[in-house]
């Protein structure tokens, strides 16, 4: 089924004054960025779009042989066809990672073909916001999101460990949201759930496979102007980032290689969290009350009623 064209619309000119301030901090230097990237397989998850897609042209561009994965075939060597008009080296592979056999292959396959891959950039992934009550008829989104944000990446990494520990080497870098350090939302059961079960495995894996010289970063972007949040309107109106300004952050990632990265005020919102979790929960349902599900959210479940 093809999907319809989405309107990334932009953001306010105040809120991107304001996002400087907000926003982790990415990194602007082209040099170490090609010191840390040049000649080095890079393997980019959910590649045919917004941060996956920039992120590939920052990396091709300062030497990296960028190996693109997503679904959408037609779209992913358009992507590749620009980076190596530019000089840069990219290879596709189109693939479901949301079926765990696919995600399996995949690494099979690039593996025999390239011998080994040095990042991991977890990139792809599926985001829903619809209500409990939009829901009841919906399984299926539970499922989709389980299998795209959290099987595949799990078997994908599983099937990608052994040449790294073998190698003594290798860095893995998941792109999450700031949404699983929080009390969870209204509306956001699916996409939190998900993403939380791979940030809490990602986690536990992390601190053995440090000792294999795998070094893993988790980055909790808040609100990206992407194809995934231009569905949500209001989500544009606030401080937030380009897909430019994301790539400059996982530039950060692969330069310094932290353990984490999230956004300034994110630890000052958890404590909040802990030292005041009524108040919080309060304005959690606040929240709730005060906004809708979108258009395209009760279409869905109108269309799921009407096909029972």
């Amino acid at each position: 089924m093809t999907k319809p064209n989405i309107t990334i619309k932009n953001p306010p000119k105040w809120t991107r004054l304001i996002a400087r301030f907000t926003n982790p901090r990415g990194l602007n230097s082209p040099q170490k960025l090609k010191q840390a990237v040049q000649g080095k397989i890079v393997l980019i998850t959910g590649a045919s779009f917004g941060i996956g897609e920039e992120t590939a042209k920052h990396l091709a561009k300062q030497g990296a042989i960028v190996l693109l994965v997503a679904r959408s075939f037609d779209k992913l060597q358009a992507v590749a066809t620009k980076i190596i008009e530019q000089g840069g080296v990219a290879y596709t592979y189109s693939c479901d990672l949301s079926q765990p056999e696919s995600a399996k292959k995949l690494a099979s396959d690039i593996l025999e073909q390239h011998g080994h891959v040095d990042i991991l950039l977890n990139n792809a992934g599926k985001s829903i916001r619809r209500s409990i009550a939009m829901s009841l008829e919906r399984f299926q989104d539970f499922e989709r999101t389980m299998a795209i944000n959290y099987l595949g990446p799990v078997q994908l990494i599983l099937a990608l460990l052994p040449s790294m520990r073998a190698r003594k080497k290798g860095h893995i870098i998941n792109i999450s949201t700031w949404g699983v350090k929080m009390p969870a939302g209204g509306r956001w059961s699916a996409y939190q759930a998900s993403k939380g079960a791979f940030d809490t495995w990602f986690k536990s894996v992390s601190v053995e496979i440090k000792q294999d010289g795998i070094s893993t970063t988790s980055i909790y972007p808040a609100i990206v102007y992407t194809r995934m949040s231009a569905p949500t309107p209001w989500m544009h109106l606030l401080p937030g980032m380009t897909t430019d300004d994301a790539a400059h952050v996982i530039e950060r990632a692969i330069v310094e290689k932290p353990y984490d990265i999230s956004p300034p005020w994110l630890w000052s919102a958890q404590v909040s969290a802990v030292l005041m979790p009524t108040p919080v929960r309060k304005y959690m349902e606040l929240v709730f009350k005060l906004t809708k599900d979108s258009d395209a959210s009760i279409q869905s479940a109108k269309t799921s009623i009407k096909q029972r």
